[in-house]
């Protein structure tokens, strides 16, 4: 057993104004800290100001880099923010072009996708009412009645039909389902995550989540003001801590949670990125 899994982890618990600058809080302490995981981990992000492009950018000039899919394709397989837009505000519309477009998704890329994606699991899980879309059913008891039970107001991505496998490793899902609450001030979005991928999948993640937030919320006819995610695992794989692409990224991430040295100085992070170089 290693020693970072040899004894219960700390849970790192963020509370940010914008996606961005929670997952360089996330990123900044892993590259700073022993090992290459946090666990568990817990963000809550309000408010939802402007996401730091910069970072954003640098990120998606990396994952290109290293063949990853950017930022934007990851926030896709959770909410497909541009159907959405093609569906101009109507939710038959929007659910009726991802039918039509998920056979090309997974055709694109079977490998990542042959098990499935996050939002066809929300919507087409196989089974279950309204034909297993999970939230359509949601959001039509809720228009229905005007308000629903708490209990009512979940979406499952995992299925221990398809999901429980002895396979080694599968990537999908690491998601295993999300809750809607509706209360006083306006929509609370909270997502549970088994593992979840620092490098390459986390912001993505995040964006996604808060633009399905923001869909729920505008079709119950209130406003999208928390979103909560719980990690049980978040891993920094796929990349080494001081691998040099890292370097402007890192960079990115400090600046966006205003830890910029004075000239001349550099971060810690940043410090052990160059040291490679």
């Amino acid at each position: 057993m290693s020693k970072s899994k040899s004894v219960a982890m700390e849970p790192f618990s963020i509370n940010e104004t914008n996606v961005s600058r929670a997952y360089a809080k996330i990123l900044l302490r892993i590259i700073n800290g022993p090992g290459t995981e946090v666990s568990p981990l817990m963000l809550s992000i309000s408010e939802f100001e402007k996401e730091d492009d910069n970072l954003v950018g640098s990120l998606d000039t990396l994952l290109k880099i290293k063949g990853r899919c950017v930022v934007e394709d990851v926030a896709y397989t959770i909410f497909p923010q541009r159907l959405w837009q093609m569906a101009q505000g109507n939710r038959a519309k929007l659910f009726s072009y991802y039918k039509m477009a998920f056979p090309a998704y997974q055709a694109m890329n079977r490998k990542a996708n042959g098990r499935g994606l996050y939002f066809e699991r929300m919507m087409m899980y196989g089974r279950g009412p309204s034909d297993g879309n999970q939230l359509e059913y949601m959001l039509s008891q809720y228009e229905g009645r005007g308000g629903v039970r708490d209990s009512m107001m979940q979406v499952t991505t995992f299925d221990p039909e398809r999901d429980h496998t002895p396979s080694a490793q599968i990537g999908f899902p690491c998601l295993q389902h999300v809750t809607f609450v509706p209360t006083k001030t306006g929509l609370v979005l909270n997502a549970f995550y088994a593992t979840q991928q620092i490098f390459d999948k986390a912001l993505g993640n995040y964006l996604g989540l808060k633009q399905l937030g923001e869909f729920m919320a505008s079709e119950m006819k209130m406003p999208f003001v928390r979103l909560n995610v719980m990690v049980g695992v978040a891993k920094l794989e796929r990349i080494a801590k001081t691998d040099a692409g890292l370097k402007p990224v890192i960079a990115a991430a400090e600046a966006s949670i205003g830890k910029i040295q004075k000239a001349g100085a550099v971060g810690p992070a940043l410090q052990l990125a160059q040291a490679v170089n």
